[in-house]
């Protein structure tokens, strides 16, 4: 039996969920509130913290408390914990979460962006564990998108702690929908959900409360103007994709995130696609694109596998993997 137990924090515009875990056995305890932001940061950090503490008063047997991780929506700067003008997190721009953190619970903490964490856990306890790959990119198609990078089983971070920001890529040219990051035409504007409503929105010339997955609906139905709306989240896909296993050459692209419900329908495209615009792709896919057994030295692209507890599991991740001695610090 594990000696030891984590507390992970996900972070999220809407809620905050925190979680006491024990390796190998999954959530001991989860604690959901709601991220109360028009109450300001401070706030926020209070309510994280005070149930943060709650679930470290809680007896687990002789187990010890081995830290505590938080994954918060980026672009996040390391190894400070520094968030840069978060989408999902109005008013918190240059706001020192580490610091805050670290202030009310008198303790120490881990910090990464919500993707990064997402992508850990897909490589230890998901997808890469599944089919033994320890190098992946994740993709996480959902209000916005976000994506993380793990090679050799770190979290590769870049310089500052903004690598791997995929969801910025630029997908259609200076004609391109405006976003929040300040550029145009990113892959956020086209692959993720709130994308997927305004592209409808677009095609219809009106504004119908349609969510992304009542268009799905529509799609399978017979709806040309819906179908076509997740063909060009394919088409996006595609580009971004190829700009990534060109440059990156990894066996693993998970796509994860609410829009992947609509795997039918955009996949095709996307496949199609990345056929014919990546060299890379074309001379490495794999015979059978979802395979039970992965053939060696072949690229593929899948759905990931842990779903919303992706984010919350990665958090909870970071201070075990620590403790083990397994580097997950700044690449340079």
């Amino acid at each position: 039996m594990s000696e030891t137990y984590s507390i992970g924090v996900d972070l999220g515009g809407t809620n905050l969920r925190i979680a006491s875990y024990v390796d190998g056995i999954e959530f001991l305890d989860i604690i959901r509130v709601q991220t109360h932001l028009a109450e300001g940061r401070d706030q926020v950090v209070r309510n994280m913290c005070e149930a943060i503490d709650a679930l470290a008063a809680r007896k687990y047997g002789s187990r010890r408390l081995a830290g505590i991780g938080i994954g918060t929506p980026g672009p996040l700067e390391l190894p400070n914990g520094i968030l840069r003008n978060p989408p999902n997190l109005p008013g918190w721009d240059g706001f020192n979460l580490r610091l805050a953190v670290e202030a009310t619970l008198g303790r120490a903490v881990e910090i990464e962006s919500d993707a990064n964490v997402a992508a850990l856990a897909e490589q230890k306890l998901g997808a890469g564990r599944t089919h033994g790959i320890d190098s992946l990119c994740v993709l996480t198609l959902g209000t916005g998108v976000g994506s993380g990078l793990i090679f050799n089983g770190q979290i590769w971070h870049g310089a500052t702690g903004m690598g791997g920001e995929a969801g910025h890529v630029i997908v259609q040219d200076a004609n391109g929908a405006p976003c929040g990051c300040g550029g145009y035409g990113c892959l956020e504007q086209y692959a993720s959900a709130t994308a997927v409503m305004r592209m409808a929105r677009e095609s219809t010339g009106d504004s119908p409360a349609v969510t992304a997955r009542h268009l799905a609906v529509l799609a399978r139905s017979g709806d040309a103007t819906a179908a076509k709306v997740f063909q060009r989240v394919g088409h996006a896909l595609a580009i971004a994709l190829t700009g990534l296993i060109n440059t990156l050459n990894l066996p693993l692209y998970l796509l994860g995130g609410g829009v992947c419900e609509a795997w039918d329908l955009f996949a095709p495209t996307m496949f199609r696609e990345l056929h014919s615009r990546s060299y890379v792709y074309r001379l490495t896919q794999p015979d059978v694109l979802e395979p039970i057994i992965f053939e060696p030295q072949k690229t593929y692209i899948l759905g990931a596998q842990l779903g919303t507890s992706a984010g919350l599991l990665g958090a909870c991740l970071l201070p075990l993997q620590k403790k083990a001695g397994m580097r997950i610090g700044r690449n340079a």
